[in-house]
C-alpha cells in the first residue's frame, strides 16, 4: 500500500452540511468548525477558490487553524482552467483597471498580462500552506469543452510548469482523454511529465463523464468520488451532488483503492458528494474500511481573525 493514505472530503461549509446537524452546537464558528472537521479528517479540498480566489488572510487563518500534518487541496480559481467567470470574482483592483465590466468573463477576454497576474496573485496567496507543508496539491480541473489533443496537452503542461513550485493534479471532464485508445496517450503524457491524475468516480453518460479508471501518473494519486445522481446535469448544487454511497459500493472501492494505493507514494481519496452529511459520512466509513480512519483529537487552539470563507 502507499506509504499515505489520506481521506477526506470537499469543502467543510457547505450550507446543507452546516444545517445537516454533523456538527455539535458548540462549533459555531468557522475557527471551530475547521478544528472539529481536522480532528476527524486528514485532509480537505477547498473548493471555494473556484468561485473566487482566496484572501491572504484566509489562507493563513486555515493555516493556522489546523495541526501539523493535515492537508489541503485547493482548486484553481475557475478563470485559470477555462471556466466562464462572473467579473464580480475578479480581484477587485483589476475588474476597476478593465472598466468593472458585467457579466461573464474567459481568460480569453482578459489578454495574457491580467491573466498571468492573476495566476500570480492566486498562487502566491497559497504560499502559507505551502510554506508549512500543508499544500497537498493545487487541483486543475478543465471543463468539458476540452478535449483531447495535441494543443490542449500543451496548456496543461503550461497550466502545471504555471503552478511551481506548489504541485498540481489534473481533472478531466472530457470523455476523449480516458476513452478508448485516448487513455493510454492521456497517462503516458502525465507519465511523462509526472503529473498526478485524478481518478473519477461520477455519473456516466453525460459530455462531461469521464470513465472511473484508476491511474496513477506520478507519486501522488487522487481519486474523486462525485456519486451517482440521477440529477447531474442540474443546475442546482445540491441535486447535483445528492448522493450517499451504499455499504457494498464502499466495500468495493475500498478494495479497489487498497490494491491501487501500491501504485502510487500518496494516495489522496476525496468525497465529493456534497450534500447535507454524505460526504463526511461515506468518507469517515470508508477510511475505517481502508484501515486509516483517523483518531478523533482535540481541536487546535484558534489562531487568526480572519474570516473561512470555504
Amino acid at each position: 500500500m502507499a506509504e499515505t493514505i489520506l481521506v477526506g472530503t470537499a469543502s467543510w461549509t457547505d450550507r446543507s452540511l452546516l444545517d445537516s446537524g454533523w456538527y455539535p452546537s458548540d462549533a459555531s464558528t468557522p475557527a471551530e468548525r475547521l478544528a472539529y472537521y481536522a480532528g476527524r479528517f486528514p485532509l480537505v479540498e477547498v473548493d471555494a477558490t473556484y468561485y473566487h480566489p482566496p484572501a491572504l488572510r484566509t489562507v493563513e487563518a486555515w493555516r493556522d487553524r489546523t495541526p501539523a500534518g493535515f492537508t489541503f487541496n485547493v482548486k484553481a480559481f475557475s478563470l485559470l482552467t477555462g471556466h466562464p467567470t462572473p467579473a464580480r470574482s475578479l480581484y477587485k483592483d483589476i475588474r476597476v483597471r478593465l472598466g468593472d465590466p458585467d457579466g461573464t468573463l474567459y481568460a480569453r477576454d482578459l489578454g495574457p498580462e491580467v491573466v498571468d497576474e492573476v495566476w500570480r496573485r492566486f498562487l502566491g496567496t497559497l504560499a502559507p500552506l505551502h510554506e508549512a507543508g500543508k499544500l497537498g496539491a493545487v487541483l486543475l480541473q478543465f471543463p468539458p469543452w476540452f478535449p483531447a489533443g495535441e494543443r490542449n496537452r500543451r496548456h496543461v503542461l503550461e497550466s502545471v510548469r504555471r503552478c511551481a513550485p506548489l504541485r498540481a493534479c489534473v481533472e478531466f471532464r472530457n470523455r476523449t482523454w480516458m476513452e478508448g485508445d485516448g487513455a493510454e496517450e492521456t497517462l503516458g503524457f502525465l507519465s511523462a511529465n509526472g503529473i498526478p491524475y485524478v481518478s473519477v468516480d461520477m455519473p456516466q453518460g453525460h459530455p462531461s463523464s469521464v470513465p472511473p479508471i484508476l491511474a496513477a501518473t506520478a507519486d501522488l494519486a487522487v481519486v474523486r468520488f462525485h456519486g451517482h445522481s440521477e440529477k447531474w446535469a442540474s443546475k442546482k448544487i445540491e441535486e447535483r451532488f445528492a448522493y450517499l454511497y451504499s455499504e457494498s459500493e464502499l466495500e468495493r472501492w475500498a478494495a479497489r483503492l487498497r490494491e491501487f494505493s501500491g501504485r502510487a507514494e500518496t494516495l489522496h481519496v476525496l468525497m465529493n458528494n456534497c450534500c447535507r452529511d454524505n460526504a463526511q459520512r461515506n468518507a469517515a466509513r470508508l477510511g475505517e474500511l481502508l484501515g486509516v480512519t483517523r483518531p478523533v483529537t482535540a481541536r487546535p487552539g484558534v489562531a487568526g481573525t480572519a474570516a473561512e470563507r470555504s
